[in-house]
C-alpha cells in the first residue's frame, strides 16, 4: 500500500487515527503494531510471518546481549548470531538470484537453476533498523526493550517501514514509552505529510511519465537533447519520489508523536559530491558511517586505510540498493568521485566559484542516475544504459535535436521550472519568515492550502493510473 494511494488516504489512515486516539496511552504502541502489520501484509500477507520472525529473533538476542554485557565474549557471540541471522535473511531474499545467476557463468555450473524469490517490501530498511538495535544494545548505547509489543512497533512502524528514513532504535527509545501529542505537532505533521504528497503526486509522477517516454525510445530515435531531457526528468523524479515519501513518513510520525530525523536536505544545491551525500538519503549515509565506516577505523589509520574503508562502504551501499551489477558500478562510481575529492579535488573546489562547483556536482550526479536506473527492470538493461550514455554525449542516436524534442521541451518547461524551484530551500525559508511575523494568519492559510493540495492530489490519483514508487523494491 502506497501513502499516495486512495486506499491509504481515505481508508487505512482514518481507521488508524480513530483507533489510535481512542485508546489509552499504554495501548497505542500495540495499535500501531497491529495496523503496521496490516499495512505491511496488504500486498504480501505471507511476508508478515517473516516480519514477526525478525521481530522475535532480534527481541530475544537484544535481551541476551544485555544480560551478558559483563561477559563480553558471550555477548559478542550473541551479537554475531543476531547480525548473521538478519544478514542471512536479507541475503536469501534479496541476493540469492543474483549470486546463482553469476555462478552460472562459471564453466560447469551453467545448469544451476536461478531461484525466483519475490522480494519482501522494505526488507533492506527494516533489516538495517533491526541491526542497529542489537549493535547499539551491545555497545551500551541503548537499553534492550523488554516489551516485545513496543519493540515490534519500532520494527514495523508503518510510517517509515517500507522506505525509511532508517530510524535507529536509540533515537526513538524514549519516544516509544514517553511521547507527547499536541495539536501543534499534529498540524506540523499534516503540513509535512501534505508537502510530501504533493512532491510525489504532482511532481515525481509527471516527471516519471516524461522519463518513461524517453527511456522507451529506441536508441536510433533518441537524440542528444532528448536523452538529457529524459535523465533530467528522472533526476527530479527520484528526488521528489523518495524525499516526498520521506516527508510523508516524517509527517505521519509527528501525528503519532514521533520525531524522525530528516532524510533529505536539498541535495541538489550541493557544491561537491561529498556535500551531496551529506544531504541525500541522510539516514542511510549515517547508518553506514556509524556501523561500517567508523568500526573499520574511519579515517584514523592513515590515507590508505581510509580509502579502503570508503571502498567497502560504497561497495555495500551499491549492493544495498539492489541485486544487479549496475548498483555495484554505481556504488564504485561514487567511491571513485569521493576518493578524488578527498585526495586532491576537494581543495581545488574550495577555490572555485560556487556556480562552477554546483555545475560539476550536478553533472556527475545526473550521470550517476543513468548508471542507477538501468537495472534490468522494464527492459532497462545495463547495455541499454551504456547506449543511453553514448547518446547523451553525441555518440550515436538520431542527432542533436529534432522537432519532437522542441515540443517536449516546450510542454515540459513549466514542470521543470517548478521542480527546480521546489528543489531549493526558498519556499521553506519564506514560510518560516512569514510564520515568525504573522504566525496565526500563516497557520490558517497553510491549513487551507493543505486541504486544497489534498483535493488536487486526490483528483490526480483518481484520474491517473501512473503512481509508481521507486524505492518500494529496495
Amino acid at each position: 500500500m502506497l501513502f499516495s494511494s486512495l486506499e491509504f488516504l481515505y481508508l487505512f489512515l482514518p481507521l488508524v487515527l480513530f483507533f489510535y486516539f481512542s485508546c489509552p496511552l499504554r495501548w497505542r504502541n500495540i495499535v500501531l503494531l497491529v495496523f503496521s502489520l496490516i499495512f505491511y501484509g496488504w500486498g504480501e500477507p505471507v511476508y508478515v510471518f517473516l516480519m514477526v520472525f525478525t521481530i522475535t529473533i532480534d527481541y530475544v538476542f537484544g535481551l541476551l546481549i544485555e544480560k551478558n554485557l559483563d561477559k563480553k565474549p558471550k555477548a559478542r557471540r550473541y551479537l554475531v548470531a543476531a547480525v548473521a541471522s538478519n544478514l542471512l535473511i536479507l541475503g536469501f531474499f534479496k541476493y540469492a538470484g543474483f549470486i546463482v545467476s553469476n555462478l552460472r557463468l562459471i564453466p560447469g555450473l551453467g545448469g544451476l537453476e536461478v531461484p525466483d524469490i519475490s522480494l519482501p517490501i522494505g526488507i533492506s530498511f527494516y533489516t538495517f533498523q533491526a541491526l542497529s538495535y542489537v549493535i547499539d544494545v551491545y555497545r551500551g548505547d541503548t537499553r534492550a526493550q523488554h516489551n516485545i509489543g513496543y519493540f515490534g512497533a519500532y520494527v514495523t512502524l508503518f510510517p517509515q517501514l517500507i522506505a525509511g528514513p532508517i530510524v535507529r532504535y536509540r533515537d526513538i527509545d524514549d519516544q516509544l514509552t514517553h511521547r507527547a501529542h499536541s495539536v501543534a505537532m499534529a498540524a506540523s505533521g499534516i503540513r509535512t505529510f501534505t508537502a510530501g504528497l504533493c512532491k510525489k503526486v504532482l511532481l515525481a509522477n509527471p516527471a516519471g511519465e516524461l522519463w518513461k517516454y524517453f527511456s522507451g525510445l529506441p536508441e536510433g530515435e533518441l537524440t542528444v537533447a532528448g536523452a538529457w531531457l529524459g535523465i533530467v526528468a528522472y533526476t527530479f523524479q527520484i528526488y521528489f519520489d523518495f524525499s516526498g515519501y520521506s516527508d510523508m513518513a516524517i509527517g505521519l510520525g509527528k501525528i503519532f508523536g514521533f520525531r524522525f530525523l530528516e532524510n533529505f536536505n536539498y541535495p541538489y544545491i550541493s557544491r561537491s559530491i561529498t556535500e551531496f551525500w551529506r544531504r541525500w538519503h541522510i539516514s542511510l549515509s549515517t547508518w553506514f558511517r556509524e556501523y561500517v565506516y567508523i568500526p573499520l577505523g574511519g579515517n584514523r589509520a592513515g590515507a590508505a586505510r581510509t580509502y579502503f574503508n570508503l571502498f567497502v562502504v560504497w561497495l555495500l551501499t551499491g549492493l544495498w540498493h539492489g541485486d544487479n551489477w549496475n548498483f555495484v558500478i554505481w556504488g564504485l562510481y561514487y567511491f571513485f568521485l569521493l576518493f578524488i575529492e578527498k585526495a586532491f579535488l576537494g581543495r581545488l573546489l574550495e577555490r572555485t566559484p560556487a556556480f562552477v562547483r554546483h555545475i560539476y556536482t550536478m553533472f556527475f550526479v545526473v550521470v550517476g542516475w543513468v548508471i542507477f536506473v538501468f537495472d534490468s527492470t522494464d527492459g532497462l538493461t545495463l547495455g541499454r544504459g551504456v547506449g543511453y550514455l553514448k547518446t547523451m554525449f553525441g555518440m550515436g542516436g538520431a542527432g542533436f535535436i529534432n522537432s519532437a524534442d522542441i515540443w517536449d521541451i516546450a510542454r515540459s518547461a513549466l514542470l521543470i521550472s517548478v521542480m527546480v524551484f521546489a528543489s531549493l530551500p526558498l519556499a521553506r525559508r519564506a514560510f518560516w519568515r512569514a510564520y515568525e511575523k504573522k504566525g496565526r494568519r500563516v497557520s490558517l492559510a497553510s491549513g487551507a492550502l493543505c486541504i486544497a493540495a489534498l483535493l488536487v492530489c486526490t483528483a490526480y490519483l483518481v484520474d491517473s493510473s501512473f503512481n509508481p514508487f521507486l524505492y518500494f523494491r529496495f
